[in-house]
């Protein structure tokens, strides 16, 4: 009786801690997200390249400190070599990536951003099978019907649609998918979590982006001191930002600790319809009921898809004949690499 009394009470603590740790990441995401936009839209801070630097200068030294000051983390060490191999182009993808979903915040909704961004698993496995030349079953490709049909319908019925908007958040997409099938192959041998990826990715990603940022924005950013009013509260805010989005990846961390990957998989699609009905709350941003419904149809499309990975993982993982194996790991440049499995270590 104790024992099952036992075994109940932690089964009660993992739900409670699998909860929060979920509900602080929404927090988190929404939060930046929403964040951002009122500094374009607001603001009239209508400087992402800035905006990103900030944000990785933030992350840099948040990392360091929890790796180094705070110890609350353990460091991933790296040979020099290696930092320059692997991790320099990985955060320059990462730099993009993020980059891009600034510019595509500057320029149409959250909702909609949000909904391009769900497009990232059919990005994934079409670059894959283009590139890459991998195998997928026909389960990957049925997966992906909702979601290309869900994005095609919102993209048409957007009020609010911007062709360079739209085309940075696909372009996002891209640098989503290029990073992720990257990483199994840059990054072999190292088990990084996200704030050593951070510690990492955040530096050099700083490096890169802060000469085009000064180029490029310097005389508008120069120009917005002297016009806007309020620098201070502003600034607050454009800091802020940047403290949140390194307290996202570290709530990444716990999240990905205290859930399974079907349900980090759920709870990322349910974080994109929370980001989506938050924004419109906010900046009541029209949006159609068609608009609404190929939203909806994307994030269940991705939640299936999702479903269907982590199926096919645990088949393959059974062993079971009817599972085609996954091919080996290239030799060759030409074919460089292999399939990112679903497992939701590498979701980070």
């Amino acid at each position: 009786m104790e024992e099952s009394m036992a075994a109940l009470g932690t089964l009660n603590w993992t739900m409670v801690r699998a909860i929060l740790a979920i509900l602080q990441w929404w927090g988190f995401n929404v939060t930046v997200i929403i964040m951002n936009k009122w500094i374009f839209q607001k603001l009239d801070f209508k400087f992402p390249l800035t905006v990103s630097c900030v944000h990785f200068i933030c992350s840099s030294i948040g990392a360091y400190i929890v790796i180094k000051v705070l110890k609350m983390k353990p460091l991933i060490e790296v040979e020099q070599e290696d930092k320059w191999r692997r991790i320099f182009p990985m955060s320059f993808v990462f730099c993009i990536n993020i980059v891009l979903g600034n510019v595509s915040l500057r320029y149409i909704p959250v909702s909609f951003m949000q909904t391009i961004k769900s497009f990232t698993p059919a990005t994934t496995v079409i670059l894959q099978w283009l590139v890459w030349r991998k195998y997928f079953e026909w389960r990957i490709w049925a997966s992906l019907v909702p979601i290309v049909g869900g994005i095609l319908l919102t993209s048409i019925t957007e009020l609010s649609f911007n062709m360079f908007g739209f085309c940075a958040a696909l372009f996002g997409c891209l640098a989503t998918s290029t990073k992720t099938i990257l990483a199994e192959s840059l990054l072999h041998g190292y088990k990084f979590d996200s704030i050593n990826t951070v510690y990492y990715m955040a530096p050099f990603a700083t490096m890169i982006l802060a000469i085009p940022a000064l180029l490029l924005e310097g005389g508008g950013i120069i120009n917005w001191f002297y016009t806007h009013e309020d620098i201070f509260s502003s600034m607050m805010i454009i800091f802020g930002s940047g403290v949140t989005a390194f307290c996202l990846n570290f709530s990444i961390f716990y999240v990905i600790h205290s859930t399974t990957a079907v349900t980090f998989n759920v709870a990322g699609n349910l974080k994109v319809a929370v980001a989506v009905l938050v924004s419109w709350m906010i900046f009541r941003n029209p949006i159609s009921a068609m608009n609404a419904i190929g939203c909806a149809i994307t994030l269940i499309g991705c939640t299936f898809y999702g479903y269907v990975r982590h199926l096919l993982s645990q088949q393959a993982s059974s062993g079971n004949p009817s599972t085609p194996k996954t091919p080996r790991t290239p030799r060759g440049l030409m074919e460089m690499l292999p399939l990112v499995s679903g497992d939701k270590q590498e979701k980070v």
